[in-house]
């Protein structure tokens, strides 16, 4: 059982690792050397690991993976993917081949507007606060232009500041509500810094004002925080052609394709236990662009997932439809990216990744991770309702559960051949390599 620990973050990494090991490992040398087989052996590359975070022991490796061939926008894109989960990057690259012969992905970019909110706590006149806001408005914004300047000069910036009157939901509760233009950079930190300068101005500017009584002025800043949920920081992604175009592959002609493709958006846009899997396979995709180019997936999904349930139910992000003879396949969502400052200055992967990428602006990379998005939704659905998602998914298990059991190169290769044409399950991988393993251990001469 552990025991607590005092000072932990002031202990060297390798005091980290020893107390570790003593408190939580059965075998403390296996775990420790686990741990130190993850470490980089440049050890400036490693120290730059080691800094990302607090009290790092090791390195957490996700596999790199590309999907070339991604038509976009008439231009050709390899497509970088972080992720663990076995068939996705096998997925994104299977579409992105289907729909190069067919006019490749469209994209666009809705809108960039970032948002940030001063909550705060005014215990006065409503009126009185709304004349001292047009009145301080302007010292607002003037008292951000040293941390805006660089912004501005690539025409970013604060673009607007509003107050909201959130009486109705919490007493006594209102907002400034400023939107934000960043540009290439994510923002987060910009944002934070214009928005406390904002709260500290807002706030000095109230208590010094004549228009209020004493109690009124016991105005209370209770955070100052950009927001994730940028509704107005969308993009869209979109694949079209006529139905007789549409092969399905799986004794299925094109128009029952296309039909069936429709029928199964619909039913995850009203059906919220679809609409939660639906989207999570959209975001299989996204995610693995969004880590493999140094952004943010925790904050891409938390606003994604808000805006998928915007209109007071969780649906589909994506939508199908048939129009005369013409398929059409969108999705539309919210990107708030970046490919300038964080870690996409740092981790030398993230700048690989966009240099494959051919170093995208933030508008193209959303438009990018959209696709990606979008080509995970289509391969899934297509596999749902042809041959079902397990047939694909457990050819590329395969190789997991070989690799479970110890397999050999050579044992790898007789089950990947000895099950290209059977239904894969995890229980008849585990039958048939012990019967094998059985058969040549019968073999070995004793």
């Amino acid at each position: 059982m552990a025991t607590s620990v005092n000072g932990f973050s002031k202990l060297t990494k390798q005091e980290k690792i020893t107390w570790l090991a003593t408190q939580h490992f059965k075998n403390k040398e296996t775990g420790i050397e686990i741990l130190k087989q993850y470490w980089n052996s440049d050890v400036k590359l490693q120290r730059l690991h080691d800094e990302f975070i607090e009290n790092t022991v090791s390195n957490f490796y996700l596999p790199l993976g590309i999907a070339p061939n991604f038509l976009i926008n008439g231009k050709y894109h390899t497509i970088p993917m972080a992720i663990e989960e076995s068939s996705v990057v096998a997925a994104a690259g299977n579409a992105a081949k289907y729909w190069q012969k067919r006019g490749g992905f469209k994209a666009e970019v809705l809108g960039t507007e970032k948002v940030g909110q001063v909550h705060f706590i005014y215990p006065g006149e409503v009126d009185k606060l709304k004349t001292f806001f047009s009145q301080v408005k302007q010292k607002l914004f003037d008292a951000t232009l040293g941390i805006t300047e660089n912004m501005r000069k690539r025409n970013g910036g604060i673009t607007s500041i509003t107050l909201r009157d959130k009486t109705e939901d919490l007493q006594q509760y209102f907002q400034l509500h400023c939107t934000f233009e960043t540009k290439d950079a994510m923002g987060a930190n910009f944002i934070n810094s214009c928005l406390e300068t904002i709260a500290k101005t807002f706030e000095s500017e109230l208590r010094n004002s004549e228009l209020f009584s004493p109690k009124e002025k016991e105005v209370q800043i209770v955070m100052s925080i950009l927001s994730n949920y940028v509704p107005n920081c969308r993009v869209r992604a979109s694949v079209s052609c006529k139905i007789d175009e549409l092969v399905a592959d799986k004794n299925m002609d094109a128009l029952d394709f296309a039909q069936k493709f429709v029928r199964a958006v619909e039913i995850a846009n009203i059906e919220p236990h679809r609409a939660v899997t639906h989207n999570k396979g959209i975001m299989n995709g996204i995610d693995a662009v969004v880590l493999a180019t140094g952004n943010d997936f925790r904050a891409i999904e938390a606003g994604v997932h808000a805006y998928a349930a915007k209109d007071g139910s969780y649906k589909s992000l994506s939508k199908a439809s048939i129009e005369g003879d013409v398929f059409t396949f969108s999705l539309e969502l919210p990107l708030a990216l970046g490919t300038v400052g964080g870690l996409t200055n740092l981790h030398p992967l993230v700048k690989l990744s966009l240099e494959i990428l051919d170093h995208p602006s933030a508008e193209e990379l959303m438009q990018i991770v959209a696709t990606a998005g979008l080509a995970q939704n289509f391969a899934a659905i297509r596999s749902l309702i042809t041959e079902g998602i397990q047939k694909g998914h457990m050819k590329m298990h395969l190789l997991n559960i070989l690799n479970h059991l110890g397999a050999t190169p050579e044992q790898k290769a007789y089950f990947t051949s000895h099950f290209k044409n059977k239904t894969i399950s995890h229980n008849e991988v585990i039958a048939q390599f012990n019967a094998l393993k059985e058969e040549d251990d019968a073999h070995v001469p004793k």
